[in-house]
């Protein structure tokens, strides 16, 4: 699935009351549902497992690298990175979002990607006292719903992770 399959996801937007900017929402770990804004989803991409190469010495959380388009990148486990349970890994494929900022690109492997929703602004609260602690670095907010509450997850905080700073370099 590359880019332009992102425009085939579900689009819940043809709800009038439902305006504000575009994120894809996706669940990760023990069905935690998220969200990331769309200008920092550079793709989504249903990935193989041999196409994941499996590096040495690496934390539990990087998957390994992958080689698209002639660019190698890292995969890390976003739910296992966050301090919560991992991904099963005994799968036919991953569901990989490809996040970007301007000197790296990283692949967050999720659960499942769910489509594209837009959300206001206005429904992005503080998620202090909403959430465990050690996530609230990796977020910009949530959002409460009638039956669940989103993780408004921040892309640039997860690729600059003190997690990740210093063990991950590529030529992306």
């Amino acid at each position: 699935m590359n880019t332009s399959a992102l425009a085939l996801l579900p689009n819940k937007s043809h709800d009038p009351k439902n305006q504000g900017d575009t994120y894809l929402k996706f669940k990760f770990a023990q069905q935690i549902p998220a969200v990331l804004p769309m200008s920092k989803a550079q793709e989504f991409v249903l990935l193989a497992p041999e196409r994941l190469t499996a590096m040495p010495n690496m934390p539990a959380y990087v998957m390994g690298l992958v080689n698209r388009r002639s660019r190698v990148f890292w995969v890390i486990d976003l739910a296992r990175l966050l301090g919560l349970a991992p991904i099963t890994t005994n799968t036919q494929h991953y569901h990989i979002i490809i996040i970007r900022n301007q000197q790296t690109s990283l692949g967050l492997m999720v659960q499942t990607v769910e489509g594209v929703v837009r959300l206001s602004a206005e429904s992005i609260q503080s998620p202090l006292g909403q959430v465990s602690s050690g996530l609230v670095p990796y977020l910009s907010g949530c959002i409460l719903q009638q039956q669940e509450i989103l993780l408004a997850l921040d892309a640039e905080a997860i690729i600059r992770s003190p997690l990740l700073q210093g063990r991950l370099e590529t030529n992306s």
